[in-house]
């Protein structure tokens, strides 16, 4: 691992490339006193992003930053252990690590330092109330960092969750050319998330310490027990703290991913922060958990041809969530009509026998999905020929279309699912966590058709033929009047021209997790989602 000090240095090897050209640099911030919270952001930073792709270049940075530190607060006293900084780091997988002196970040001058102020509507809860300009010096020396180093991608722990939605605000706002990935807390034994002011506790303090995650863990008891009052569950992770002898800062209930105040007069939808601050001897400590009504939904729509089915399997493995395959619950109605001898193209003959169907999707542990129709599992009985021959016969009756949608929406009531399908994010799941419109130029569907059809060994038209022809696909599933393609106002328009399918799972990804943090929905055993 190399140790570098300056700005120059640090620019020289992060253009250097050793090794594969094509790796990415990922960049862990920090300011010292490294512990195992940071070992782990450092070890995810240099796992591979694809099972089968390079290795990532790791660069942390250690500089202890006055900017964020107010009047009386423990700038100067703040642990610093360089030595043990470089092992650690050097032992987790950095490539490199980034120390500069206050002079060599601000070589004019804290005075003549350009700042940048984070939204304002971002600066009025939480921390920000209590830390005057705080949250501005960290946004201005993060920035300050990412110009520097220019990395693909940026790691921070979820535990200081309101510095990791400021980032990711001023990436977005900023445009600035990289991914911003946060990772779960790392938690000590007596469950208090790691921190280098830990060090500051005695043992008598550390043992007081640990009320802090305990009592946020009876305020999500409350919830799971039905308990939905911000102010009732504020309350009791209050007077849990202050019966422990912690002197308190805030309790504060808020919308996670912009932290925004609840609406008390709307349904609940989305993750709730629940999160506390606290003051143990000479430590201020924080804290928080994530609070879901239910697994989360994912809806993906989108023209044919732009890899829905494709990447929705592979997304659905990697966070997982069951894939809504929405193909073989019209397969599994095809099943059950052909079970009971009914004519597929009568819809009078089909539509009796829909009032006594219940479909189930699951994951079994080989990760395969398993279809069930009234309890029994039809998984290979639905892929018979006889099934493939009639279901397009069955799906076009708008008694089935009915039933199914009905069908997916008490799927959706579970959650953890990925749903790909006609209308999943506007009329089925209006309230998924993250819809997304997947799409392709009408040019690049045509290609893809093309190479298709090649691979499968039919005669290829000619790619303005074939063109023509989605286009005008485009065009009547626009305009038809059941299920129209349309895009969901709160989906997010993702054009996947140009880019491998890894490149599109690693994308949404990145979108799952900004609204739905690793803490509160952890990504399966050999599927991480980084």
């Amino acid at each position: 691992m190399q140790l570098l000090q300056t700005c120059d240095e640090l620019r020289r090897w992060c253009r250097s490339a050793p090794g594969d050209p094509a790796a990415a640099l990922h960049f862990v911030p920090t300011m010292g006193a490294l512990h195992q919270g940071h070992r782990h952001l450092i070890e995810r930073a240099a796992a591979p992003l694809s099972p089968s792709g390079p290795l990532p270049r790791v660069l942390v940075s250690v500089f202890v930053n006055p900017l964020q530190f107010g009047p009386g607060e423990d700038f100067e006293r703040y642990p610093r252990d360089p030595l043990a900084d470089g092992a650690l780091a050097a032992a987790a997988g950095a490539g490199a690590l980034f120390s500069p002196s206050v002079g060599e970040m601000f070589p004019g001058g804290e005075a003549e330092l350009t700042r940048v102020l984070p939204p304002p509507a971002l600066l009025q809860v939480l921390c920000a109330r209590s830390r005057l300009g705080h949250f501005e010096g960290v946004a201005t020396v993060v920035a300050r960092l990412l110009a520097l180093v220019q990395p693909d991608r940026l790691l921070l722990g979820e535990k200081d969750w309101q510095q990791l939605v400021i980032v990711r605000r001023i990436v977005a706002d900023l445009a600035l050319p990289l991914r911003v990935q946060g990772c779960a807390t790392w938690r000590e034994s007596d469950g208090l998330a790691a921190s280098s002011r830990n060090r500051y506790l005695s043992e008598q303090q550390r043992a007081q310490a640990a009320r802090l995650p305990a009592a946020l863990a009876q305020g999500r008891r409350a919830w799971q027990s039905g308990e939905r009052d911000p102010a009732r569950l504020e309350q009791l992770v209050r007077a849990e703290l202050e019966q422990g002898g912690l002197a308190v800062e805030y309790v504060e209930m808020l919308e996670a991913r912009r932290l925004r105040p609840l609406d008390s007069s709307a349904p609940p939808q989305g993750p709730r922060l629940l999160a506390a601050a606290i003051r143990c001897g000479p430590s201020r400590l924080i804290d928080h958990l994530v609070l879901m009504n239910r697994p989360p939904i994912v809806a993906i729509d989108g023209p044919a041809g732009a890899g829905k089915s494709t990447v929705t399997r592979v997304l659905a493995r990697r966070l997982g969530l069951i894939y809504l395959d929405t193909g073989a619950m019209y397969r599994a109605v095809t099943w059950w009509v052909l079970r009971h001898g009914a004519n597929p193209a009568v819809a009078t003959e089909v539509a009796p026998l829909l009032a006594g169907l219940e479909l189930s999707l699951d994951l079994e542990a080989s990760g395969e999905q398993q279809v069930s129709v009234n309890g029994h599992d039809v998984s290979q009985a639905i892929r018979h020929p006889d099934v493939t021959a009639q279901v397009s016969q069955v799906a076009a009756h708008a008694c089935v279309r009915e039933a199914l949608t009905q069908q997916q929406r008490a799927l959706g009531a579970r959650g953890r699912l990925v749903a790909e399908g006609r209308d999943i994010g506007t009329a089925v799941f209006p309230d998924a966590d993250l819809k997304v419109f997947l799409t392709a130029t009408a040019a690049e569907r045509a290609r893809r058709r093309a190479h298709d059809l090649e691979q499968r060994g039919f005669a290829v038209p000619p790619l303005v033929e074939l063109e023509a022809l989605i286009a005008e696909r485009d065009r009547q599933d626009s305009s038809r009047e059941v299920a129209p393609l349309l895009q969901a106002e709160d989906a997010v328009e993702l054009i996947t021209d140009g880019l491998a399918i890894e490149e599109v799972i690693t994308t949404l990804v990145d979108l799952f997790r900004e609204r739905i943090p690793e803490e509160a929905w952890p990504a399966p055993e050999g599927g991480a989602d980084a």
